[in-house]
């Protein structure tokens, strides 16, 4: 008997080993399909990751909570944002504002239905949603720590370009339309804008020299 169940157990040991190389190998076997086949309809590791406007949030932040802040004010003559970077039209704010990332989500999607009938349409984004908003209910004490999470926002600075398009047959008639629409969403007054000489970027070259900052007298 003891013969039996030693001849019967090197049996399955040996069907195990030959399912494993078979596996390794990338061969089909009887219980299933081969390791190579399961794992090449998987995407890779190191593929990128494409985001949607539906996902306007950063991937990662060192902290959960941010302080609410105040929209910046330029007083030291900074036109960063100010300038046509990618297309032909975009849409400048005239005053600051806070955006939230379902507005910016709704003039994304607006744009992209208005201009569904241009060809190659491209959409910029030069503001980005990185701020966490928080919130607290109505007729609530004081203490108790911070509001919980509500939503993510941008604070847009005066005179900022946030959306610029391009495509082929996009004319100014269309795109001054569109960008019109858009502003309504925004709720502060908006331009549109039309990429030329006067509205791109200038070369280093043709900035005036800097000064000499000012010295403290000693």
């Amino acid at each position: 008997m003891w013969a039996t169940r030693i001849t019967k157990n090197l049996l399955s040991q040996t069907r195990i080993g030959a399912g494993v190389s078979a596996l390794a190998r990338g061969l089909p076997t009887a219980s299933g399909p081969s390791i190579s086949s399961v794992f090449s309809t998987g995407t890779s590791i190191g593929a990128s990751q494409t985001r949607s406007a539906s996902t306007l949030q950063p991937r990662r932040r060192k902290y959960k909570k941010a302080q609410k802040g105040r929209v910046p004010v330029r007083t030291g003559g900074s036109t960063k944002g100010n300038y046509m970077a990618f297309g032909e039209y975009g849409l400048r704010v005239k005053e600051g504002i806070r955006l939230s990332a379902n507005t910016i989500s709704a003039i994304h999607t607006m744009l992209r239905r208005k201009l569904k009938s241009i060809k190659d349409l491209k959409i910029w984004l030069r503001v980005f949603p990185d701020i966490p908003v928080t919130t607290k209910g109505t007729e609530v004490r004081m203490g108790k720590g911070k509001g919980a999470f509500d939503y993510w926002a941008c604070r847009v600075a005066k005179d900022k370009i946030i959306f610029e398009i391009k495509g082929t047959g996009l004319n100014a008639e269309m795109a001054k339309e569109s960008m019109r629409q858009a502003g309504f969403k925004i709720g502060v007054a908006s331009e549109f804008v039309v990429a030329n000489e006067q509205t791109r970027q200038p070369k280093k070259s043709d900035l005036p020299p800097t000064t000499i900052p000012f010295m403290h007298a000693k």
